[in-house]
């Protein structure tokens, strides 16, 4: 297959710190890959890693997958692209990664020309742009509060392919940037090299997780070759496959419609993509679109809202599984009423959650009662999950403290004798930290791709030099 006028990029994972295979990437850069580019961050495990400006992954697990990407990226004289950097993207994050990356480079006497792209954003300066009605909610956001952007800890801007393009063109050897839709980072490259704009933008959406577009998902990442007209897409692990079903059902990944991706200057269409086997392993899909629209940039805000403790017990009582409905109700109650007995006032607005995993701690949803053909289902045992949630985390721990007797021992009549529930853990209570929110989920107009980027150069060659 002659590869002569595509522009080949090098996808070895879905997230920096997941596990990158050297050997996959040598496979790559053996292939003609013309750069290496990856995500970094999500938002995914929730606002903690955006309100703390923590990393979601290990310094260890990101700092080994980076040695070999800026190892490969220096053995082929290659541009290596990150996005998201430390999960939020935050410029502490950005910066975290960027840390690791002047370590390694050290260790391995490296000296790339290493362009930094943030994008976290002031609050005052977005109530400006909200003032003006430049900023409107996504759902399940319904309005544009200022309390929300004076609340959130960090705020970031989802960048477009536009400040890489910028960092490439200035002559960055790495780019690591701050928070970027994953589509973005990949396509950069070959939107920059004049390749087709459909074609770029529906290959980045593909190769986003790396190998999830493949049959075996966890088998290495993939190269993604963008033409004029249309891109293919390989695995790099011998062995593994990609096909028509898993290249186009990625489509659907993280994605309410099948068809549309909603990007920083336009809309993705691939109504007309066309998905074709050209072997056994590689795929080429044609007709993808990209409608260029207004240029936004999704504005993702987090901070801490209170604290919790929790407690767990492992019930095993086939007496309380068979009525654990009544249970939980009557446990629930009863515990409020002693944290008001015991603290009063003196415990503010708190809220105490029992969650029975193995039962329905992860739907919610009680078993259907009003359908006498289904056999409502009694687990063999759960392990019952008690939260605490309050303004402060010794308030927390106060409140799970006095509830302690009653979460261990309370039986599931009162004339029974008191039961000793299973608990794992002494002391019982464990605390759990901060709580995070989401506040913001908005997009805000911009008036080109890089008003709300900052980008900084560090050129390692003129450091050594100097």
């Amino acid at each position: 297959m002659n590869y002569a006028n595509t522009v080949n990029v090098l996808v070895p994972t879905g997230a920096l710190g997941a596990g990158i295979a050297f050997a996959d990437v040598e496979a790559g850069l053996a292939s003609g890959a013309h750069a290496i580019a990856c995500d970094a961050g999500s938002t995914d495990s929730g606002p903690a890693y955006l309100a703390s400006g923590r990393c979601k992954y290990s310094r260890a697990a990101v700092k080994a997958d980076l040695s070999i990407l800026m190892r490969a990226r220096e053995q082929a004289g290659i541009p290596l692209l990150i996005g998201s950097c430390g999960t939020s993207g935050c410029d502490e994050a950005l910066e975290w990664t960027r840390d690791i990356a002047l370590e390694i480079a050290a260790e391995h006497g490296l000296h790339p020309r290493i362009a930094l792209l943030y994008s976290e954003q002031q609050s005052d300066e977005l109530l400006g742009a909200a003032a003006q009605g430049r900023i409107r909610p996504l759902a399940p956001m319904v309005s544009v509060d200022q309390s929300s952007f004076e609340r959130c800890k960090h705020i970031v801007a989802l960048m477009g392919p536009e400040p890489y393009i910028e960092a490439l063109r200035a002559g960055a050897d790495i780019v690591l940037g701050g928070r970027t839709t994953d589509t973005a980072v990949l396509a950069a490259l070959p939107l920059m090299r004049g390749m087709h704009a459909g074609a770029a933008w529906h290959a980045g959406k593909t190769a986003e997780c790396g190998g999830l577009c493949s049959v075996n998902t966890r088998d290495g990442g993939v190269m993604i070759r963008i033409g004029a007209d249309h891109f293919d897409v390989e695995p790099l692990r011998a062995g593994n496959r990609c096909t028509p079903y898993t290249v186009s059902a990625h489509m659907l990944y993280e994605n309410a419609d099948p068809f549309l991706l909603h990007e920083p200057g336009g809309v993705l269409d691939v109504t007309r993509a066309r998905y074709e086997a050209l072997d056994e392993s590689r795929v080429r899909v044609t007709g993808s679109r990209f409608e260029p629209g207004p240029y936004t940039m999704k504005l993702e805000g987090a901070a801490a809202t209170a604290f919790q403790t929790i407690m767990l017990v492992g019930i095993r009582d086939p007496n309380v599984l068979e009525a654990l409905p009544r249970f939980l109700v009557q446990m629930h109650a009863l515990l409020r009423q002693r944290v008001e007995q015991a603290l009063g006032d003196a415990a503010g607005d708190y809220d105490i959650s029992l969650r029975p995993y193995g039962w329905n701690a992860v739907s919610g949803a009680e078993e259907p009662h009003d359908q006498p053909h289904i056999q409502p289902h009694v687990p063999a045992e759960i392990g019952l999950l008690f939260v605490a949630t309050a303004r402060t985390q010794e308030l927390a721990t106060q409140i799970a403290k006095t509830c302690n007797p009653l979460f261990f021992h309370m039986p599931l009549e009162r004339d029974m004798p008191l039961p000793s529930y299973a608990f794992p853990f002494s002391p019982a209570e464990v605390e759990r930290g901060p709580v995070y929110e989401f506040f913001l989920n908005h997009v805000v107009e911009v008036d080109h791709p890089l008003q709300r980027v900052r980008m900084e150069l560090v050129d390692l060659a003129e450091v050594a030099h100097a």
